[in-house]
């Protein structure tokens, strides 16, 4: 996809599936310290928590969430509640962007009921020269691969972005 990240790799979307509706809710998992839902953390707080994905798409990508179990920004967020969650997206953000390389930074929130229901919102900083077929939507889908980290690379730019906090 870009010259500057390492080529991508087949996910298995089978056991994805079967472990994000069969298992804990992975952010509760993961703040409890179950041993099977570690991850690199870049950010916490009173209220929010963010970490590196296992399976990223972008270098650096992440997610941030409410350390509260919340399933609907709408719904089960006060406005203040949420406007201060945002603002630890944003640092989150700012801080992988002085990390990576970093065109464009993409920020959503995915999951559902069915799956991942804890909310949490996906960082992806788009790198530079990414031809525009392949940005977007497609950058983000691993559908179309994700990037081979071990662990020891994850750990050390989970340390390098939590330098820019």
């Amino acid at each position: 996809m870009n010259h500057d990240q390492p080529a991508r790799i087949a996910f298995d979307f089978e056991q994805y599936g079967r472990r994000v509706r069969e298992g804990p809710c992975f952010v509760c998992a993961f703040l409890d310290g179950h041993e099977d839902y570690q991850h690199h953390k870049l950010y916490e707080d009173g209220d929010t928590i963010a970490f590196l994905t296992r399976h990223p798409v972008q270098l650096g990508y992440c997610l941030v969430a409410p350390k509260r179990h919340v399933e609907s920004w709408i719904h089960d967020m006060e406005e203040l509640e949420f406007l201060r969650f945002q603002g630890a997206v944003r640092k989150v953000a700012l801080a992988v962007a002085a990390t990576v390389p970093t065109e464009r930074m993409y920020s959503l929130s995915l999951g559902s009921q069915q799956g991942n229901a804890h909310l949490h919102w996906h960082l992806a900083a788009l790198p530079p020269g990414v031809p525009y077929h392949q940005q977007q939507f497609h950058a983000l889908m691993a559908e179309n691969g994700v990037l081979p980290v071990d662990d020891a690379t994850q750990k050390a730019l989970a340390q390098r972005i939590r330098e820019h906090l």
